[in-house]
């Protein structure tokens, strides 16, 4: 399903405390441990993003929340793993093969874009979730589009992601691109005027605008010009974890906590919920 436009009419609704629990709130049913695909132990040290609303993100109390950190729990908990029993690592787009090179950590959930090029030194479970890259544009600028009208602009990604990868291959020299380590760099840039636009995922960008800080003040443009299907990145030649991880997956899918996760934790943005890939086909 390819999303051709994101409505961030939202109200009422803020990512951030409103996406950990509280009245409302989709309940996400819990695993049902696959006996064949427990992990030794009962012990995972889980690689995940702490800076993107909605997905994978750390409050203010230092806990965690978002879909990919639902869907790491999730996962864990069918291959036998409490959650005490989970070590949280911060894994973002420019160390998230090295945690998983030198052992650092045994899966990343970090709104991991399966690549071919990433293939080359991690292997993937999954997909687990499809987004496509978008914009995100101040809301009174109506200028830009999408990727067409870039052209003098000032566009903003992050180190190490594939939206930066595409943008430099496909529009270098008609635009300028800032490169920051965080998500939230780019986007307090765009807030204070400093670059026009910030490209990443459309599910990324939608946490942000509707989060509490920029709500009215940012808007998604661009339909969707790319496709990106998420995976859990595993360290190379692992292939027993990653048939694990594609068992728990099919589960999550199958048994309705997918869904029920998305609209806990994606849902108050306004994004539109996809349909769900099919895990074990990338």
């Amino acid at each position: 399903m390819r999303i051709k436009h994101i409505t961030l009419a939202v109200a009422a609704a803020v990512l951030g405390s409103a996406l950990t629990a509280g009245c409302g709130t989709p309940t996400v049913p819990a695993p049902k441990v696959i006996s064949s695909a427990t992990v030794a132990g009962g012990k995972l040290t889980i690689g995940i993003d702490e800076d993107q609303p909605g997905l994978g993100f750390k409050n203010p109390d230092g806990s965690l929340s978002g879909f990919d950190y639902e869907t790491a729990k999730y996962v864990a908990g069918a291959l036998g793993v409490q959650p005490a029993d989970i070590t949280w690592v911060e894994a973002t787009p420019d160390n998230r093969e090295k945690l998983l090179e030198n052992g650092s950590v045994q899966l990343v959930f970090s709104t991991y874009s399966i690549t071919d090029e990433r293939k080359q030194v991690v292997d993937f479970a999954g997909p687990y979730f499809e987004a496509h890259q978008s914009l995100l544009v101040r809301l009174d600028d109506d200028t830009i589009t999408g990727p067409t009208t870039l052209h003098r602009k000032v566009l903003c990604s992050v180190i190490g992601t594939t939206s930066a990868k595409y943008i430099e291959d496909h529009y270098k020299g008609d635009i300028t691109l800032r490169e920051y380590p965080r998500f939230s760099d780019c986007v307090a840039a765009l807030a204070a005027g400093d670059v026009d636009a910030v490209s990443t995922d459309d599910v990324i960008l939608a946490g942000y605008a509707a989060s509490k800080q920029y709500q009215g003040k940012l808007k998604v443009v661009g339909d969707g010009f790319t496709d990106e299907l998420y995976g859990v990145g595993v360290r190379k030649g692992d292939t027993a974890m990653v048939d694990r991880v594609n068992a728990a997956l099919t589960q999550y899918i199958d048994s309705g906590a997918w869904k029920k996760a998305l609209e806990k934790t994606v849902g108050p943005s306004g994004y539109s919920i996809p349909a769900a890939p099919t895990p074990g086909t990338e």
